[in-house]
């Protein structure tokens, strides 16, 4: 019988291209709308915003790198464990984040080609306008940095907490 020390890891995938040395322009671009877009909102609500996206998106990458800021914000490792199953764990959540965490699937998947006015209704509620439009901000630049994430099969697991901050 061999203990889990002596089982190997599968092995690491390569990343299938390097998109921000090839085109940094856009990566430099992608860098300032993401500065931009977190202005105003609270950093951990923020992060359960792109943890959630990337869950979704199946974005490694990105699962790796927000949940290690996440925790390095103070986040709970019990809330981030639960945030895949949120609405059955409402009780972890305050009104206001699950309003976010509704609109950020919301917005994620349209695959009904909108968001749901009740949806929106409930963000509205629970952020003023100007937060609101940022944290719609947020949403979309999550949702751009996971597609250049598994579109180019970003290697996870080497990220350090705060290393593109």
């Amino acid at each position: 019988m061999t203990t889990a020390q002596e089982t190997p890891y599968a092995h690491e995938h390569s990343p299938r291209l390097n998109w921000a040395e090839h085109a940094p322009e856009v990566y430099k671009a992608m860098v300032r709308l993401d500065i931009a877009a977190r202005r105003g909102l609270d950093p951990k609500l923020l992060e359960l915003v792109k943890i959630r996206a990337s869950q979704l998106n199946h974005c490694a990458y990105c699962l790796d790198m927000h949940t290690k800021d996440a925790l390095a914000a103070g986040e709970s490792v019990e809330r981030i464990i639960q945030l895949g199953a949120w609405e059955e764990s409402r009780h972890f959540y305050t009104e206001k984040e699950l309003a976010a965490i509704e609109l950020t699937e919301a917005v994620t998947v349209i695959t009904d080609g909108f968001v749901p006015d009740e949806v929106y209704a409930r963000a509205a509620e629970r952020f003023e306008e100007a937060e609101l439009a940022q944290l719609i901000a947020a949403i979309t630049v999550i949702n751009a940095w996971n597609r250049f994430g598994v579109s180019t099969r970003m290697v996870p697991g080497h990220y350090k907490a705060g290393q593109f901050k």
